[in-house]
Parts: C-alpha cells; structure tokens; sequence
C-alpha cells in the first residue's frame, strides 16, 4: 500500500537538515572543482547533484591545457593522466577545398600542449575522488535542488528531494553550479542578458577504425557544418544545423541524413549504416547568454549558470573550471574565517565577468560572421581571409591555440591545503 503524504508518519515528512559553509547546486565541472578547492582549504562544503552518476553522454569532455595545468598546480597531473584519454595537438578543419590547421598547441607555455579528450564521467569521479580524501567535503547524489532557503533578504541555503525524502542545506555562501538551465538562478530572479544562435547541433556516435585520422576536424561546405572529435573506439560527431530546423531535418528521414555525412567525411561511408534511427542522434540547442548580476546576498552563480556559452571552441567546461578556481581563491578564506559578505561576491564576477565576455564576443563573432553564412550559402565556398592566412603561415596557429587552451586572463590555484 503507498501512503500519501498527509498519511506518512510527521517524522517521515520532516526534511533532513544539515550545516556548511558552502552549499553548491550542480555537480558538473564548475561544482565539483570548486567543492574540491574549497574542501582542500578547509571550508565544510555540501555539493548535491540531482543525478545518481555521472554517466551522461555528449557532454563537454574536451579538457584544454589550462584545465591541466590547474590540475598539475593542485598535485594531480600524473594521477589524472593514467585515466583512459585521447591527446589532441592541433585541430584542423576544411573550408569548401581549402584544408587547414586552426590550432597548434605545441608552442603553449603549459607542462601538456595539448587538448586531453576524457568521457566527462570519468572527470567527475576523479574529482569526487579527490574531493573525498578531505573531511570537509560532502556529495550527495540524487538530491534535486528544489528551491531557495532565504532569511531576511538573503539565501541561507538550499532545499532538495532525495530518494530518501527532503533534505535541507543551510549554509554561509549557496553557489549555483547547476548548468544553463539552473534552478538557483530561476529561483533566485537574477536577470538574464540573452544572444542567442544561429545553430544547434545533433551529436551521435560512429566507430572509429585503427587506420582512421587521429585529429579532430571540421568541415564547411555549402549549407553544412559537420565536426568529428576522436574518441579512441569511436568517433563522436556533430551536424550543425540552422536554428529550430531540426523537425525539417527529420522529415527527410534517416536515409538522408546518413547519405549528407557520408559526404562531409567520405572515409566513414562504409559505417553511416550504423544511424538505423533517430533516437541515438542527441539534440544540443544552442543558447548563449549571461547573467548581469552573478550573486546576491547569500548567493552566487559560477560556470553556465552565470554565463551559458557557445560550443564554438569548446571551451564551457574550462571557463566553468577557471571561475571555480577564482572563486575558491577569493571566497575561501571569508568562509572559513565566518566573515563573507555580499561585496567578496561581487569580486568573483569583477574577475570572472571581463574574460566571459571576451569569450563570448569571440564565439558570438564567429556563429554571426562565419557559421550563420555557412548554414545559408547555397554556392560553393570560399575560405575567409583568416583562414588563408592561417593555412599559408603556419606561426600564426599559435593565435587560435592560445585563445583556445589557455583562454582569457587564465587562473592559477592560490588556495592552501589545511
């Protein structure tokens, strides 16, 4: 017999309630670094992350030299490496016939040169791992964040459902962590500046064969964007296709989806056989946006959650990980000392806001200029200027690598061990 709730005994229906000084909304790269940092100094953090695991596909999974130099400067480097990963040195791509390299990381002033391709799930647990060896650090899987506890004009924690009943996390500083489609932010009321895309993106996978390319690569051609990154055993690939087009796509049906990939990328013919039916082609919407104020008393949002960014580079997960990392340097001591106050807050999107915005202004720049006149040119194409220059000298690909691995104002850990 199921019971409802105004039958359950009062004790069941009384929330589970526990104290930190930190309370992070989201699980992902951005919460998961930033409770590992915090916890490394000292201050008790609770992370709750609505999922059981972490075994979602088609997430960011591209780590860039700065997300593995903050890994070396926290000790970790040679630890983290030993998990299953593909390095990636340059990043080439074809524009109509011209074919190019548009990074090489060879040249970057980092301990790896190189881009680290790891299933995100595997990153996660290496952090919870991480995070574990510290008392301070709590994660608690399947717990949905709900809504906001506040008190008096300020958040003072968080309130979540869990397979067990409701859980209540009162806390100094709530951090939402929670991704572009945050719960904190909506409950909270913060204002979103919105820039939208031209683009979404259908991923899915096909398998990879030994004799295959080794580096990922792009390919324009008239009306059609197509990218594949290596995956060792697999190649996971993305169709960009126009804005909300995807049911016209559909509609066309299978045959002649798997016929357009097999001519964007002519050595995988042999395996489109493979896309029997849409269900394991994934759609990613594409949004672009960015909160105008990132806290309010009791609260501050890092990662997607403040700024949700274009796949354009993909760079998400490592400016997710460079805010956690500069929250942690400046909020962890007002934490641990009980003096946080509205104005420390404040300093996170001081640092943080500048490069989000250059960042997106670079990917904004390139959706409007670049793919939106890919997407609608019906004639073959000629390669932008850039491009030609980048193919005929070849110093010039240290540009791109550097925005790409290293990004704006890159951040270094400034936080102690306890």
């Amino acid at each position: 017999m199921i019971l409802s709730p105004r039958f359950l005994p009062i004790e069941a229906m009384m929330p589970e309630t526990i104290s930190a000084q930190c309370c992070i909304a989201g699980g992902g790269p951005a919460g998961m670094m930033l409770g590992l940092l915090l916890a490394r100094a000292g201050v008790s953090v609770v992370v709750l992350e609505k999922h059981g695991d972490f075994l979602r596909d088609f997430r960011g999974d591209t780590l860039h030299p700065s997300t593995l130099e903050i890994m070396h400067e926290l000790g970790m480097l040679e630890r983290f490496l030993r998990l299953p990963h593909q390095k990636v040195y340059r990043i080439n791509g074809q524009f109509g016939d011209l074919e190019f390299t548009v990074a090489d990381f060879s040249h970057l002033p980092t301990h790896c040169r190189y881009v680290a391709f790891m299933p995100q799930w595997d990153f996660l647990n290496f952090l919870v791992e991480e995070g574990s060896r510290y008392p301070t650090f709590q994660v608690r899987m399947s717990a949905e964040v709900t809504d906001l506890i506040e008190n008096e004009g300020s958040v003072v924690g968080l309130r979540a459902e869990t397979p067990n009943g409701l859980l209540e996390v009162r806390a100094a500083l709530v951090v939402g962590a929670d991704g572009r489609h945050s719960i904190v932010r909506k409950k909270a009321g913060l204002s979103v500046e919105e820039f939208g895309a031209p683009m979404d993106v259908l991923w899915f996978r096909l398998s990879r064969k030994p004799d295959d390319p080794v580096d990922p690569m792009g390919r324009f051609d008239a009306g059609r964007i197509f990218i594949m990154l290596n995956r060792g055993d697999y190649w996971q690939c993305g169709l960009v296709i126009a804005k909300g087009s995807l049911a016209e796509v559909r509609a066309q049906g299978i045959s002649a989806f798997r016929e357009s990939v097999a001519k964007l990328a002519p050595f995988v013919s042999d395996r489109v056989h493979e896309l029997q039916e849409w269900e394991p082609i994934k759609l990613l919407t594409v949004q672009v946006d960015r909160l105008r104020q990132w806290y309010k008393p009791g609260l501050l949002c890092i990662g997607d959650a403040a700024h949700a960014m274009s796949p354009v580079g993909g760079v998400g997960i490592n400016l997710a990980i460079q805010d956690a990392v500069a929250t942690a340097n400046l909020l962890w001591q007002p934490l641990r000392e009980g003096r946080l106050s509205e104005a420390d807050m404040a300093k996170v999107q001081t640092r943080r806001a500048w490069p989000t915005r250059v960042t997106q202004r670079i990917q904004l720049t390139v959706q409007n200029r670049v793919i939106s006149r890919v997407l609608d040119r019906k004639s073959p194409l000629t390669p932008p200027y850039a491009l030609r220059l980048l193919a005929r000298f070849p110093y010039l690909r240290r540009i791109p690598a550097r925005m790409i691995g290293l990004g704006v104002r890159p951040e270094h850990v400034r936080t102690p061990v306890n």
